[in-house]
């Protein structure tokens, strides 16, 4: 009997072994490094007539119309993904882009990128990012998108808030701005970031985008850490949803902002702080 019941364990541990093998085989995420690699996940559109190639190399050439959507299912066990513990998801091309992309998560964030660039990340860190279901890659004209890898980096960093801006403004229809002093940047350093607490202004259901335009003040000049995330009029994108906007400061953003300052507008948000964020790392990915 105790033979027995030894060969059954034994038997038992080789199955339980052989499916914890074919589950990590089967499995639609893979490593390099500290990033996770997700372009598997990536296997359906918005738009029927939209054609998805998956190439021998683990790329997809994406047959994209305007608007449609390149589409990646991100369930785990059926339930919406906690990515909390990620800073961002970044796709990478094998040629510049065509035509202007942006990538939809879910219905809570947003980041449209130029025509010309090769990769495209959307910073999720300060946003409610607990429950998501998808994420969709979005060009705004016909073309072929050849999607290199899709990344999810972890959140290994913490940054310290130091605000330099706290008040109530209520944009509506570019009516509303301010001004925040060159002399709140004389703490800012490249790399930093620059943070815009605010909320979307929904109320108007005619309103069905948001934006906002960042620029040193006196000037027509955007800043140049998020450049590639601006349309043609200058402009950044907000999601629905989204709480918080972003911008890695770059040397000549700092130097810019400490010589003239910042004047900051908006299409339906209301402002209600910006913070300078500086950087210090963690051992872990929790935030």
């Amino acid at each position: 009997m105790i033979t027995k019941n030894k060969t059954n364990m034994r038997l038992k541990n080789i199955l339980l072994l052989a499916i914890s093998t074919f589950l990590m085989a089967c499995s639609s995420i893979s490593s390099d490094g500290d990033e996770l690699i997700i372009t598997s996940r990536f296997n359906s559109t918005w738009n029927i007539y939209e054609g998805i190639v998956r190439n021998d190399d683990g790329s997809i050439t994406y047959h994209a119309l305007p608007w449609g959507g390149l589409v990646g299912a991100v369930k785990e066990h059926n339930m919406p993904a906690d990515w909390s513990g990620y800073e961002s998801i970044r796709f990478v091309f094998s040629e510049p882009a065509k035509v202007p992309m942006q990538i939809m998560v879910s219905d809570k964030l947003k980041t449209w990128g130029k025509a010309g660039i090769t990769s495209l990340t959307c910073y999720f860190d300060g946003q409610n990012v607990t429950s998501i279901d998808e994420v969709a890659l979005q060009a705004s004209d016909t073309t072929v998108i050849t999607v290199k890898s899709v990344y999810l980096t972890p959140g290994n960093a913490v940054w310290e808030s130091t605000p330099i801006w706290k008040g109530n403004c209520a944009q509506g229809n570019w009516q509303n701005g301010f001004v925040i002093a060159p002399e709140k940047f004389t703490t800012a350093y490249e790399g930093d970031k620059l943070e815009i607490i605010f909320t979307t202004d929904k109320s108007n259901p005619d309103v069905t985008f948001w934006m906002m335009k960042t620029i040193y003040n006196g000037t027509d000049s955007t800043l140049q850490g998020n450049d590639n995330e601006l349309n043609k009029w200058g402009c950044a994108t907000m999601g629905k949803e989204a709480t918080s906007y972003r911008i890695v400061l770059t040397a000549h953003d700092v130097a810019k902002l400490r010589e003239k300052g910042m004047f900051i507008n908006g299409y339906y948000n209301t402002i209600t702080q910006c913070n300078l964020l500086r950087k210090s790392f963690s051992t872990s990915v929790d935030k």
